[in-house]
């Protein structure tokens, strides 16, 4: 992988896809700097890959405030020096029908996952400016293209394409790639809290005939987060077994 020695930082990545993102970097011999909301997490991750010897930092902060995703770029380039990859996972989800669904679950969904990618892309991309290099990896969904029931997530991840392929225009010529990777279902905490009935359920609404896990995830990324993907800016990679295809 050509992210040797690069400086890479990971939204969200206390758990879940975000933490296999991380370690697929710092497999890749990347220094790695991990954000979480919770303190706990971020302690956890930081030692268990530091423990494997993968040289790492973490930084608690929420991202979806502007102090939070200053504070975490402040903190990777006083650690390293600079930055070079900048992955924004950090999301939630609050699924309801949209007749029952609260402002507030409108705007927190908004909120944590298009205004983070926002403001952390910002605080990062000056600094990848002034160096000529930069690889900025957005986590969307398959659910852009729609998702009855989640007519606040869909619309953030909708904003979530838009917006890479603004900062594809916006950076090229600073030799800054911008590409998103949307996953589908994925073998995370929340999919198994579902019943086992409608794991199946969903399950087989994927053509390849079963859910991936967020190595998966981790693998797309590092693929744009490469070196050698410079010629690669302003696209969706879909990560979700062939569900994009279909109206699912």
């Amino acid at each position: 992988m050509g992210i040797n020695d690069r400086v890479a930082v990971v939204t969200g990545s206390g758990q879940g896809i975000g933490l296999s993102i991380a370690e697929r970097l710092a497999e890749g011999a990347a220094r790695v700097v991990i954000n979480d909301i919770d303190p706990d997490r971020v302690s956890s991750v930081s030692d268990e890959l530091g423990s494997k010897g993968y040289e790492v930092s973490g930084f608690c902060g929420d991202v979806s405030k502007k102090e939070g995703a200053q504070g975490l770029i402040d903190h990777a380039l006083e650690r390293f020096g600079r930055i070079d990859i900048l992955v924004n996972n950090a999301g939630i989800a609050r699924d309801k029908w949209l007749i029952k669904m609260s402002e507030e679950d409108w705007d927190e969904v908004i909120r944590i996952n298009l205004k983070s990618q926002f403001l952390t892309t910002q605080a990062a991309a000056k600094h990848m400016m002034d160096s000529g290099y930069g690889r900025i990896v957005n986590i969307g969904s398959r659910a852009w293209l729609g998702g009855a029931g989640q007519a606040n997530y869909s619309a953030s991840k909708g904003g979530v394409v838009s917006l890479t392929r603004t900062l594809a225009l916006e950076f090229a010529k600073y030799q800054i790639t911008a590409n998103a990777v949307a996953p589908g279902l994925v073998d995370t905490a929340l999919f198994r809290s579902l019943s086992p009935e409608t794991q199946d359920k969903l399950t087989k609404t994927v053509p390849i005939g079963r859910v991936g896990g967020p190595e998966q995830i981790a693998h797309a990324v590092a693929f744009f987060a490469d070196d050698d993907s410079w010629y690669i800016t302003g696209q969706v990679m879909y990560v979700c077994g062939g569900r994009s295809i279909g109206a699912y």
